[in-house]
């Protein structure tokens, strides 16, 4: 039975240090500051292991040549972009389309399956704001300094402090303002630009546009962009069911909640596993309390679950307390993957990701549009011939000039009139007008298909056609 005496808590409650009134930041949102605890744990060792490459290709890839080109480089001026080996034109338009559809269904999956898993491990907003978080935790040291740093008076120290951690904060919202702004405009043009001061107004504008949203995002909105700026968050909560893996606090379990010493048998004394010591609270980076159930703000990130587990563990008891759980709570994971939305967009994903790789593999260097002259009549008839006149359009959709070798895949009898050989540069889209032409004497229906044909200077054994139909005057 519970006692009126209060028992005793452990060290690591005891160390926590409330704000001082009076002395807590104003946010954009909210009435207070959120002071991040660090915490360590499996998750937490998950988020970094993610984070790090996503890091590292961000800022390393406009670096890199391939081909004399950045590795990936979005060309707006000249229509092109490079992405690795591939240049994508504007008549790739499709392909693109496919990327971004393919992308919605793997995040409305993810959802189905895990919630705001895409929140928590992979969001930029949540990378670039931990970054920032530790470089404050580095600065200013943990949780409870910041929180005696922010209510101590002005001084030296804390000049020193504050103004290291935002210098940190600005070095990292210019890397990252530069890097974006490089996919545009090319990693050594800008960095030769910047540093001659030959930059363009706007170019400029555009870079100081990207370091300043960076570092306001980053360094004080955090969590208030996910809860009033991201749409996700609004609209995630519809694709739940009841087998989506969310963050959950066992309510049974922990409840009643109360201190109590280390290791000991907490159920004599009628309360719950939890001890109330707030660690899941102060660790969120969303400032939640997952003990009051499952919210819209929850990004999923399993930092509470990370910091009660080692609560958990300090007082000898089973982990798990804060978990990944579903409504149903069912046990199996492949049992997940057995309902109707999950299997319906599973399937959608498998089916558009392969017609896209096919697609993407298959994609020719050259592309031809024939289309029948609208400017002259079905047919004609000339010196015993009848003619019907098309216009053929050619896309170089490489990299590289191309000579293009124009030819008519028909029976005996259709001939080919008009140029045949063009030479096309990398990207470049040509019209040329075309006649084709049989004797009116050879002439055994009105309609025929027929297939021009191009070969390119790349690969002359590759051989694109496309049938258009031949017209003739009806036989009487």
């Amino acid at each position: 039975m519970p006692t009126n005496s209060k028992p005793e808590k452990i060290p690591l409650v005891s160390l926590d240090v409330a704000p001082p009134e009076g002395q807590q930041y104003k946010e954009l949102y909210e009435g207070h500051r959120v002071y991040v605890r660090k915490t360590q744990g499996v998750f937490q060792r998950l988020r970094r292991n993610i984070a790090v490459p996503l890091m590292l290709a961000f800022f390393l890839l406009p670096w890199l040549q391939i081909d004399d080109h950045q590795a990936v480089f979005l060309d707006v001026i000249e229509q092109k972009f490079y992405v690795l080996w591939w240049v994508f034109w504007p008549q790739d338009t499709i392909l693109l389309a496919s990327l971004l559809i393919i992308a919605a269904f793997a995040l409305f999956a993810v959802t189905v399956w895990a919630g705001r898993v895409w929140c928590g491990f992979t969001c930029p907003q949540t990378i670039w704001t931990s970054i920032f978080i530790w470089i404050e935790d580095f600065c200013e040291g943990d949780r409870n300094r910041r929180i005696r740093l922010d209510a101590a008076p002005w001084s030296l120290e804390k000049i020193r402090k504050k103004a290291s951690k935002h210098i940190l904060w600005g070095l990292v919202a210019v890397a990252t303002g530069t890097t974006f702004i490089a996919y545009f405009y090319g990693m050594v043009p800008l960095v030769k630009d910047l540093a001659t001061a030959q930059i363009s107004l706007e170019s400029f504008l555009w870079t100081l546009l990207f370091v300043v949203l960076t570092y306001l995002n980053a360094g004080y909105m955090r969590e208030q962009v996910c809860k009033h700026m991201c749409p996700y968050s609004r609209f995630q909560s519809v694709m739940y069911d009841q087998t989506t893996l969310m963050v959950s606090y066992d309510e049974k379990r922990g409840d009643p909640r109360g201190p109590r010493k280390a290791r000991s048998d907490y159920k004599k004394d009628g309360l719950g596993a939890c001890i109330d010591c707030d660690w899941c609270v102060q660790v969120c980076p969303a400032d939640i309390d997952i003990r009051d159930g499952w919210q819209a703000e929850c990004i999923n990130c399993g930092l509470c679950i990370d910091a009660c587990d080692n609560v958990m563990e300090r007082m000898g008891y089973q982990k798990g307390l804060i978990r990944f759980a579903s409504a149903l709570d069912l046990g199996g994971f492949w049992q997940r993957f057995k309902q109707p939305r999950m299997l319906g967009y599973s399937l959608c994903l498998v089916l558009m990701s392969g017609l896209f790789l096919n697609n993407l593999g298959g994609r020719e260097p050259l592309s031809i549009d024939v289309i029948r002259d609208r400017g002259v009549h079905l047919y004609r008839e000339r010196n015993g011939q009848i003619e019907n006149v098309y216009t053929v359009k050619l896309n170089n959709m490489s990299d590289r000039p191309m000579e293009v070798q124009l030819g008519l895949a028909a029976k005996q009898g259709f001939s080919l009139s008009g140029r045949r050989k063009h030479y096309l540069e990398a990207g470049e889209v040509f019209t040329v007008p075309l006649r084709i032409s049989i004797p009116a004497e050879g002439l055994a229906k009105s309609n025929y298909q027929i297939a021009i044909s191009a070969t390119h200077s790349g690969n002359a054994e590759a051989k694109i056609e496309q049938k258009v139909a031949f017209i003739a005057p009806v036989k009487s």
